[in-house]
């Protein structure tokens, strides 16, 4: 078990491995722990080796607060291992209750570490709930979900030709009429523009407003851009009109050949000019002609989000979804009971949101 987040910027053996792994992703990164830690997380590194060379691990996040005695161990996207069979996932479960018995570095009890493996539901490795029978044999429990658990993924390994042919016939046109309107996408360049995250923080405001979906501050969103770009793995899109106002943006991250893009908005004018459609679009096209492999569209939270991804092609993915593993029964029950409550005014919220 080593620290995760070291000082420096550079990747650490842990970030070297996730990065070629098939299942890259940004949030198994010391930078993503960077990004965590000023919000109270600290991180952890829990590895357990594999015969001939192999290995299965997580860089895990862990928070305290200050209301319980007990902490809460957060795996986002882990773990991450060569071999995923019974015998490597119960090597790792054991790593895990073991650093328990360290408090994993945080000086209280852990009640739980929970995981939400980028494992495709009944896909290759879960089939007829195969990876799902085996975590609950381990002793891990189904749990709500943290990150999307439905997302749409393009694979870029075809030719532009073949993914400007996915898209609808209709998402195409919009695509063109954007292009016509005089509307542009634009990589930019946030060090040098002060302006960038405060424009980009407004438009999501805008967002969240219309949608009901959750926002961050102008500084988390800065302060993700500033862990991933030094080593080329943010980019800040915007789409403008002639005049130059900026009318649709993302906030795309990489890992590996893995392109992901969790943050994007739009204004009510963007939406008329069709400008997400040509900002799309450009970043699926771009992030391949950049080399990466594959384009994950991260999540699809209500219907009007589903359809407008689909159109860009691509294939829709479930995932086995968020797993416990109790390390103290009372902790355990007291944190979903807790989750419970808290959950229940979001699911309003997105329920509302997804009729609108």
């Amino acid at each position: 078990m080593t620290d995760g987040a070291p000082a420096d910027h550079r990747p650490d053996a842990w970030d070297t491995f996730v990065a070629g792994h098939p299942l890259a992703t940004y949030l198994q990164t010391s930078a993503w722990a960077r990004v965590k830690a000023p919000n109270g997380w600290s991180s952890r590194l829990v590895e357990a080796p594999l015969g001939e060379g192999g290995r299965i691990g997580a860089r895990i996040l862990i928070r305290r607060p200050r209301a319980v005695p007990w902490a809460f161990a957060y795996a986002p996207r882990g773990p991450l291992g060569t071999d995923w069979s019974e015998a490597s996932l119960g090597t790792w479960s054991e790593a895990l209750r073991s650093a328990r018995e360290r408090d994993l570095g945080v000086g209280a009890l852990v009640a739980h570490v929970r995981i939400d493996p980028e494992l495709e539901l009944d896909g290759p490795l879960d089939i007829d709930g195969a990876a799902r029978s085996t975590l609950e044999r381990l002793g891990w429990r189904s749990a709500p979900e943290v990150q999307p658990s439905v997302t749409r993924v393009v694979d870029l390994t075809a030719d532009e030709a073949v993914l400007w042919g996915d898209l609808r016939s209709k998402w195409r046109q919009y695509v063109n009429r954007a292009r016509s309107g005089g509307v542009t996408v634009d990589d930019i360049d946030a060090d040098a523009d002060g302006q960038a995250f405060p424009t980009f923080h407004r438009i999501m405001t805008e967002t969240s407003r219309r949608t009901g979906t959750p926002i961050r501050t102008e500084a988390a969103y800065r302060d993700i851009w500033e862990a991933f770009r030094p080593g080329g793995g943010a980019r800040l899109l915007f789409a403008r009109d002639a005049p130059g106002e900026v009318l649709a943006v993302l906030l795309i991250v990489r890992c590996g050949s893995r392109v992901v893009e969790p943050y994007g908005g739009m204004t009510d004018a963007g939406a008329q000019r069709r400008a997400n459609y040509l900002l799309k679009w450009e970043a699926i096209r771009s992030s391949r002609a950049a080399g990466a492999t594959s384009y994950d569209m991260w999540g699809l939270v209500h219907p009007g989000i589903r359809q407008f991804k689909e159109g860009f092609g691509g294939r829709e993915v479930r995932l086995i979804g968020a797993w416990d593993l109790p390390l103290s029964g009372l902790g355990w029950k007291a944190y979903r009971l807790a989750e419970g409550r808290r959950r229940a005014p979001r699911a309003v919220t997105a329920a509302t949101a997804g009729e609108r």
